[in-house]
């Protein structure tokens, strides 16, 4: 888990200059869909929390931590379920989607703050940002998930056989 996090911090960092293109939504979905909710929720506090002590804490911070964890709920419950019979191009379109609600879920934790008649002003104007971040998430998607999921189950494999006391870690 704390090298997702690594991962997740890294990516955001290396790609600061694309406004809302990171790889930490896919990370977190392969993750969840890997190792279940609990640990995705962990990555994901841990990668906000830490990125944003470089890029810039702040009330958003709050926001962000809420909108992952709505989104690791969505595919902890719903997709881990049935992911391994969809599609490749069926995940790659509901990664593509979280940066959608990802979006909308930031708006609405914002609109407490801004007041509720500029909810929609503020919505419409990241809705650039949001077809940013889910386009990035499904392409993120389409890279990592052949690289991560065979990682984190090789990971997996050398877990349970260190917990048996065998020396190889």
């Amino acid at each position: 888990m704390s090298m997702m996090v690594a991962v997740s911090h890294v990516g955001r960092l290396i790609f600061q200059f694309l406004p809302n293109v990171q790889p930490v939504t896919a990370i977190l979905i392969i993750l969840t869909l890997s190792m279940g909710m609990a640990d995705g929720l962990i990555v994901a506090v841990l990668s906000i929390l830490i990125s944003n002590l470089t890029l810039g804490m702040g009330i958003w911070t709050v926001a962000q931590i809420v909108s992952y964890f709505i989104i690791i709920l969505i595919t902890g419950a719903v997709v881990r379920p049935i992911y391994q019979k969809l599609p490749e191009w069926t995940m790659i379109m509901y990664t593509a989607v979280t940066g959608l609600l990802y979006g909308f879920v930031i708006s609405v934790i914002m609109t407490y703050l801004l007041g509720l008649e500029s909810f929609w002003i503020y919505y419409s104007f990241g809705i650039p940002m949001d077809i940013m971040h889910a386009l990035g998430n499904g392409a993120f998607y389409f890279i990592l998930s052949p690289v991560l999921y065979p990682l984190i189950a090789k990971g997996l494999k050398l877990k349970k056989i260190s917990k048996r006391g065998n020396e190889n870690n």
